[in-house]
């Protein structure tokens, strides 16, 4: 067991059954799993994903042993989460373009009149490893440890997701701009 910081100590006190100690757990770290959810998912789904990974991370709340800080443990089950949600999306997406498939058109995608582009959208274009890298390091304030930890890689393939991440959010960027 590693030297329990606060919020892994009410974890631990959570575990044992303690009310107070699971209501001060939430509140400790509920707003950095809804940012990491609607950072990887979009803000509109991230009430629920935030309220999925708390009801799965309670039903393994008695597994947690204090090995690793609860924040990281937290934010691992929060992407499988995010992970198990994606992959029902997509499902569902593939269902509903074969049932529309009769009443598709062939009508060019407009840019954005504006020609800007939100933060979604460009955390949008990247593939999920490198998105959840780039936001677990760069928006969420981990260290590449911490993120290897959540992401269960080495600290060499966050450092290049990351990399590769900005490289496409840049070209993006300025992709855009010249449009």
């Amino acid at each position: 067991m590693i030297a329990a910081d606060p919020l892994t100590s009410l974890a631990l006190r959570a575990r044992a059954g303690d009310a107070g100690a699971q209501a001060a757990f939430v509140r400790g770290t509920q707003a950095e799993v809804w940012r990491f959810t609607a950072a990887l998912v979009d803000p509109g789904a991230a009430d629920d994903l935030t309220q999925e990974t708390y009801l799965r991370a309670f039903k393994a709340l008695p597994g947690f042993e204090g090995r690793a800080q609860v924040r990281t443990w937290l934010l691992g089950i929060a992407r499988r989460t995010c992970a198990d949600h994606l992959r029902a999306v997509v499902r569902r997406r593939r269902l509903d373009a074969r049932l529309a498939a009769q009443a598709w058109t062939d009508i060019p995608q407009q840019g954005d009149p504006a020609h800007r582009l939100s933060a979604a959208d460009l955390l949008s274009r990247l593939g999920e490893e490198r998105r959840t890298a780039f936001v677990l390091t760069q928006v969420l304030g981990l260290s590449y440890a911490e993120a290897a930890e959540v992401e269960n890689v080495p600290v060499g393939t966050i450092r290049s997701r990351v990399a590769r991440a900005r490289e496409e959010l840049v070209t993006a960027v300025a992709a855009a701009q010249a449009s």
